[in-house]
């Protein structure tokens, strides 16, 4: 039997999707992606209500959810990270039931426990065979690794392929095989490849912003980490590519070569390991063009799934081997809980991500952010939201100082003796407010909007609704 059907609404009907089911998605073709939006188009066609979704991310381009909250369509939404229009119709209590928001490890992990229960799960697939063999690496909409898919094509009770780039048996190579998918459809088109670039994939020349990638390059120099064999993990935020740049210039003089990079890879992590800087690179997700052909011409550029990426099983994972990342925060609190879920209106602008897997697996987890934020603060007494608990963070860089966590005295010594301008994170926090004033308190709703699980499984907080 063939397993190509000849539309999403005829693979719908063979799977047997019922009210109440659960459909999920993955998201590497971020705000590219039209496959969320034509399958739950076609479910709201075939007339099926109370539907769950569980995408890995939404993105702005998925605003026409925000119809499908309101008609009773969708009820119920499990992912990873969330914003745009979704975001903020959700934020203002749109649907009943709170979002649950997993990190990028948590994920897999609960969908492997079956804590996630996936009915049908709908992979894009940029190029796909009419058994179902797929990559993401080839194709007019191709988006590089498939990381986040590997779980929901492995557990799902059903799977359907969603292609635009239908190629003869086999096709190669192969990322999710023949013997994880059900059914084939193939589309005009899955996506706008152009939409996967994440925000800003260029050095920030922004004075700020250089200053802050200096110091953090230094901490890192000093940390004690920086010898032959190290990893690393880096954002695609301006500041986190300069803090790259410093440290590759540092590499070259120590002539210090890294083990491996982690996680989601750009262009300038493809870099680090043409100039032969890291041994390899281990991809989950790719953040640009540059990342897709390396990881398709490159056998050094690995694809991983989200599983091996971060998943806090027992059996380990790649993030339990990390070194050193540098990642972001809308806001830290004085015991270095850090927030990348909320802004400073209450409103859900992102999710965790591998914020807080990351976080929890490295030696040294350093953030980088600014000391004012559109004119606020971002040392704060309590952060909004808890993202990635205080204990998992090492490090703060502003750039008006740096503050160590407490737990670390034998870092902050190091950094001490390497003439850094080390604060305190309670006085760093004095200092902003002296200059731009206390924020106001965020006012909210009596709704719980969301709920922040933790990578092992626990709730870590909970998002109340916007005023």
């Amino acid at each position: 039997m063939s397993k190509l059907v000849n539309s999403l609404e005829e693979a719908i009907k063979i799977c047997g999707l019922e009210d109440g089911m659960t459909v999920s998605f993955h998201h590497h073709l971020r705000n590219g992606d039209f496959v969320l939006n034509d399958v739950m188009r076609a479910i709201d066609k075939l007339g099926f209500k109370n539907i769950k979704i569980a995408p890995s991310a939404i993105f702005p381009v998925h605003e026409p959810l925000v119809d499908l909250i309101k008609k009773g369509v969708v009820t119920e939404i499990t992912t990873n990270y969330m914003s745009g229009p979704v975001a903020k119709a959700i934020s203002e209590g749109i649907m009943d039931k709170p979002v649950i928001f997993h990190s990028h490890g948590g994920r897999p992990r609960a969908i492997e426990n079956n804590e996630i229960k996936i009915d049908i799960a709908f992979i894009a697939a940029p190029t796909c065979d009419r058994e179902g063999n797929m990559n993401g690496i080839n194709g007019p909409s191709a988006c590089g690794s498939l990381g986040y898919a590997y779980s929901d094509a492995m557990y799902a009770n059903k799977v359907i392929a969603v292609t635009d780039n239908l190629v003869d048996y086999p096709a190669t190579p192969i990322s999710i095989s023949q013997t994880e998918v059900d059914y084939v459809v193939q589309l005009n088109s899955i996506g706008d490849p152009k939409g996967i670039v994440s925000g800003t994939t260029q050095i920030t020349r922004d004075p700020v912003g250089l200053t802050i990638a200096r110091y953090a390059s230094r901490v890192i120099e000093h940390s004690g980490l920086l010898k032959d064999g190290f990893s690393f993990q880096t954002g695609a935020g301006g500041a986190s590519l300069a803090t790259a740049f410093y440290l590759k210039k540092i590499l070259k003089e120590k002539n210090i070569k890294g083990s491996f990079g982690l996680g989601g890879i750009t262009g300038y992590m493809v870099n680090f390991l043409e100039e032969e800087l890291f041994e390899g690179l281990l991809d989950v997700q790719c953040f640009d063009l540059a990342a897709i052909e390396s990881l398709r011409e490159n056998s050094n550029h690995q694809e991983i799934s989200a599983s091996f990426y971060a998943n806090p099983s027992p059996k380990g994972c790649a993030v339990d081997n990390l070194d050193i990342v540098i990642l972001g925060a809308t806001e830290i609190d004085k015991f270095f809980n850090v927030n990348v879920h909320t802004d400073s209106n209450g409103y859900i602008i992102g999710g965790s991500g591998g914020h807080s897997d990351t976080a929890a697996g490295s030696k040294l987890c350093m953030i980088v952010a600014p000391l004012f934020r559109a004119r606020l603060p971002i040392v704060v007494e309590k952060v909004h939201t808890i993202t990635t608990p205080g204990e998992t963070v090492d490090v703060l860089v502003t750039e008006r100082g740096i503050s160590v966590n407490p737990k670390n005295i034998m870092l902050k010594e190091k950094l001490v003796n390497a003439g850094l301008p080390i604060i305190d994170i309670q006085d760093l926090k004095e200092m902003a407010e002296k200059i731009a004033g206390k924020p106001n308190s965020i006012i909210v709703g009596d709704k719980t909007v969301g709920k922040v699980i933790y990578r092992d499984g626990t709730v870590l907080d909970i998002i109340k609704s916007v005023i």
